[in-house]
């Protein structure tokens, strides 16, 4: 019916306007015609806005995200759409803002997670804005949440010799070093394989987040135990580590995330996981002087600011700069 009335319309109007305003004029009217026939039944609602989310997933995609990060977003959108109960093109900044609250007061959603929230939505309703499907993002109006910093906690060198001393296993041993000085992330420490590591370098690439490669590298302690725990391997298994006993399949990010927790109740060491090996790294590394902009480039960031976040440093090195510069 209403393509019939455009049609009705735009014949109307074919004397008054020229091609390019016959364009826009059909644009404009599919536009809101359609737009109306969408709204006046909920199931054609719930269509538009399930098609419109499977496409902002396809495209990022294809910049590169991780399956994880994909489920992650394509999960918060779709909470907020069964929240919000509209169709996209109708949902309002208001709308969003009591969402928002409305999570952080019923699920006792912290800061961090209600900013993070916030800013998929931003990249949600700013892809829409650049696609022309909206004509602006609702969620420019609100603001990033402030979180306040927190000092995260990093391995002394005390735990760390503790941990290789109480392994158990060449593997564990190979696996600690490796994370304890390249930094790398658990993902990309599961994915190698022996072929990746040039030990005539003592380094090796990885592919972190979006497959992107880059060069991580390790020290001469790390050679040795990784050459020892190959060395003592049976099996013809490409990947670097694999699990203990047969089939000797390749280790998994929750194989790695479980053994160190063991570890870490055996010997009594608050919060041990394969992050805190990265932080530890970077804050390090910052503490020894090496320049932000190449621990960003060893960390594998984007930005220098998520390098910063990553590091703390060592309080007494600033009351020693404090007296060497200023006092």
């Amino acid at each position: 019916m209403e393509n019939q009335l455009i049609i009705d319309i735009e014949q109307e109007m074919l004397v008054h306007l020229d091609n390019h305003q016959m364009e826009q004029l059909h644009k404009v009217l599919t536009h809101y015609l359609r737009e109306k026939t969408t709204s006046s039944t909920t199931h054609t609602k719930e269509n538009n806005n399930d098609s419109l989310l499977v496409s902002f997933i396809a495209a990022k995609r294809v910049e590169g995200c991780s399956s994880k990060s994909l489920r992650y977003y394509e999960s918060t959108i779709q909470n907020m759409l069964n929240s919000v109960n509209k169709p996209l093109k109708h949902i309002i900044t208001d709308d969003l803002r009591q969402y928002l609250d409305k999570y952080q007061q019923s699920g006792g959603a912290g800061k961090v997670t209600i900013d993070n929230i916030r800013r998929i939505l931003s990249s949600f309703f700013s892809w829409l804005e650049e696609e022309n499907l909206i004509l602006k993002s609702p969620v420019r109006r609100i603001h990033k949440v402030k979180t306040g910093t927190t000092v995260k906690e990093t391995y002394s060198d005390e735990a760390l010799e503790l941990m290789r001393d109480h392994c158990g296993s060449p593997r564990d041993l190979a696996m600690i070093d490796l994370l304890a000085s390249t930094g790398m992330r658990v993902g990309e420490l599961v994915k190698l394989n022996r072929s990746d590591i040039d030990f005539n370098n003592r380094e090796c690439i990885v592919f972190g987040k979006g497959d992107k490669e880059r060069k991580v590298y390790f020290d001469a302690r790390t050679k040795i135990h990784l050459k020892n725990y190959l060395d003592h391997r049976v099996d013809e298994n490409p990947a670097l580590f694999v699990t203990l006993q047969k089939p000797y399949e390749r280790l998994q990010i929750s194989g790695v995330e479980i053994r160190l927790r063991e570890l870490g109740r055996k010997l009594n060491i608050p919060k041990v996981h394969p992050h805190k090996f990265r932080r530890t790294l970077a804050t390090m590394a910052i503490d020894k002087g090496m320049p932000i902009e190449q621990v960003q480039q060893l960390l594998g960031h984007q930005s220098v600011d998520t390098t910063l976040q990553y590091a703390m440093v060592n309080q007494n090195n600033v009351k020693l700069s404090h007296r060497k510069y200023l006092a």
